[in-house]
């Protein structure tokens, strides 16, 4: 991949980052960055190893634990506030990734501890991607 093709693909990631809670589509990135929109997709997932939406999905679902941890908002606050227009997407998406629900990531909450590093805390915290996740055994 050239230097050009990973400018491109680096300012649709920061996009991306940027405007997570929005309703964003492939094609308003490919638009955004002048390529059609199976070019990016193709591209992007070359240069990060997963599609525009998985990365945007992503960042939804980090933002979503964070909020979730935070705990003054309700599942369904949280799920519109990350940008998801559906409870029941939000809500397989986050299993899919985290490997538990909303409802019991709130209840659990993540295994960081006061005075981490903030590096180790995001390592893990960060959602598992392509359904690498193992779902929490039953009591």
């Amino acid at each position: 991949m050239d230097l050009d093709t990973l400018v491109l693909m680096r300012r649709v990631r920061d996009r991306i980052d940027r405007e997570y809670a929005r309703p964003l589509d492939l094609e308003s990135l490919a638009r955004g960055v002048h390529v059609s929109s199976g070019h990016l997709s193709r591209q992007f997932k070359a240069a990060y190893g997963e599609t525009p939406y998985q990365y945007l999905m992503t960042r939804r679902i980090e933002r979503a634990m964070t909020l979730l941890r935070r705990g003054d908002l309700t599942v369904t606050e949280i799920c519109f506030a990350v940008g998801c227009q559906s409870l029941g997407t939000f809500s397989a998406r986050f299993t899919e990734l985290v490997g538990v629900p909303p409802s019991v990531y709130r209840a659990e909450g993540a295994p960081v501890l006061p005075g981490m590093a903030p590096c180790i805390a995001r390592r893990i915290t960060r959602p598992v991607r392509n359904r690498e996740a193992q779902p929490t055994p039953a009591p």
